[in-house]
């Protein structure tokens, strides 16, 4: 597999993962790469460097980022964002393998919608825990971390391909051990006021 194709599919499963903790900020991130020459996205992403798309998206991260750092409101955020990063992550990660052949488009989409549906239930799963914490600075941190991750993630895909496919190879394996465990966590609380109404 030759250099640019690995760049490609970095760049592809990045959009997918990222897209699962926080679309806006890969939509930004691809778009100022763009914009500044540091990736050559394919035909049709290149409308991410518009300064258009960048301005809504920058609109809608920053409604995103009050949201997200406020216990509660985080999780009906991310509820609601169950019918936008999934299939984001899906559209983003096609359309960064476009310039590949259409197998491998089609491959990257699928794979994208996977990553972005694991790292969006992980988030979910993980931030329901944190809500259960009576402070609210957890949950601050949880969602900067997420931030975080995002914009290094990506610019490491977009820098280093090679070394982002391994580190999101050993995500994957480690999302693969702890979703059962957080699926299980988070129906917990669920489960207790089930036995309570039942015992009443």
């Amino acid at each position: 597999m030759s250099a640019d194709t690995l760049a490609a599919l970095a760049v592809a499963l990045g959009a997918g993962w990222g897209s699962g903790l926080n679309v806006y900020a890969t939509v930004l991130v691809l778009g100022a790469a763009e914009q500044l020459g540091l990736v050559a996205l394919p035909h049709d992403l290149q409308v991410l460097g518009s300064p258009w798309v960048l301005a809504v998206a920058a609109s809608l991260f920053a409604l995103n980022f009050l949201a997200d750092k406020i216990p509660y409101v985080d999780s009906i955020n991310d509820l609601l964002h169950t019918f936008v990063r999934i299939p984001a992550g899906a559209l983003l990660a096609y359309g960064a393998a476009d310039g590949l052949s259409p197998e491998l488009a089609v491959i990257a989409g699928l794979l994208g919608g996977t990553l972005a549906m694991g790292t969006h239930v992980a988030k979910t799963g993980s931030r329901a825990l944190i809500n259960t914490s009576p402070e609210p600075f957890s949950n601050v941190a949880a969602s900067l971390a997420e931030d975080v991750s995002v914009v290094g993630g990506l610019a490491l895909a977009i820098a280093h391909p090679i070394i982002f496919l391994c580190l999101l190879a050993l995500f994957v394996a480690l999302l693969a051990w702890l979703l059962p465990k957080l699926v299980r966590l988070a129906l917990l609380p669920l489960r207790r006021l089930a036995r309570r109404r039942q015992s009443t």
